[in-house]
């Protein structure tokens, strides 16, 4: 009698051990490993190779290439140029992602779901699309459809030059990767108890107040990984820099497409796309420890 009953028992446990975590991740695990971590690793090891005049590619390793990198005042302005455009478009994206967000969680139902359709909508259709797209907005000619209202309104004398600047690949970034911050961010808004503002509204706090003493502080979670989300795709992007950036508003990506498709410069390629990947990887590691718990400052009292 123990025996049938120990049994179903040990058939128990061993499903529980095939269910538990640690095994079920192994698929994403491997997966992650052959697409991302084996190719990573194997560019970071070009990035230290040395390539011969005939285009062979091996040893000796040399730190060569990061040298030449810093020590050149190009690459070095693409890099901050890369870090700038980056930085502003995670910082607009989070002041504009606040009320979209806020609507999201605290407006009415139809509201949310227009909104919801609005934000969510632009991601099926393909970022080639969208970047010709906003060149016919910001050509800058009089056919450029912004310039064509500011002229016709009397705003403007003669065009502005508004493609192929910093400006332009800021605002298309903003509407590819705005959806990257509206939405963590609103989850974190609908996490906060909406009787909490309310209080301090009915207590005499003016709404600055209430936004930067109570929404803000309890939203910083959302708020940091839309940030890094929107600054590591921005960071990493090529489409919208190549199309309507141009080589006045040159990123990293686009330069280390330039060293490997038309130099032919693998080496020096890589190192590009390394120095790219440490960028994000440290934003990320930064991230991480900021949501570990940390707080802004007044978030208790």
């Amino acid at each position: 009698m123990m025996a049938d009953i120990s049994t179903p028992l040990v058939q128990v446990r061993k499903f529980r051990v095939w269910q538990s975590p640690a095994l079920l991740i192994i698929p994403l695990l491997a997966f992650q490993l052959f697409f991302f971590f084996a190719p990573a690793i194997r560019l970071m090891l070009f990035s230290l190779m040395t390539q011969t005049p005939e285009g062979n590619i091996g040893a000796p390793l040399t730190f060569s290439h990061y040298l030449h990198f810093f020590s050149v005042a190009l690459y070095s302005d693409v890099l901050w140029n890369t870090l700038r455009i980056s930085v502003i478009t995670a910082l607009i994206a989070s002041i504009l992602a606040y009320p979209v967000a806020t609507v999201l969680v605290r407006g009415q139902a139809w509201v949310a779901r227009i909104m919801t359709l609005v934000i969510i909508a632009p991601l099926a259709v393909s970022v080639v699309v969208r970047a010709y797209g906003w060149q016919l907005i910001l050509n800058n000619g009089p056919t450029g459809l912004l310039n064509y209202v500011l002229l016709h309104l009397g705003l403007i004398d003669r065009p502005n030059a508004l493609m192929f600047t910093d400006w332009a690949v800021i605002i298309g970034s903003l509407h590819i990767f705005f959806p990257m911050m509206v939405l963590p961010l609103a989850s974190a808004l609908g996490k906060i108890d909406a009787n909490l503002p309310f209080a301090a509204r009915t207590l005499g706090a003016p709404a600055w107040q209430v936004f930067f003493r109570i929404t803000l502080p309890l939203s910083l979670p959302g708020l940091v990984a839309g940030m890094t989300l929107v600054f590591s795709l921005a960071a990493g992007s090529y489409v919208i820099p190549a199309l309507i950036g141009g080589p006045r508003a040159q990123m990293l990506g686009n330069l280390a497409e330039q060293q490997i498709v038309a130099v032919y410069d693998w080496p020096f390629g890589a190192t590009i796309a390394t120095i790219l990947v440490f960028i994000v990887i440290a934003v990320n590691t930064l991230s991480m420890k900021l949501l570990g718990g940390r707080r802004l400052p007044g978030a208790n009292t």
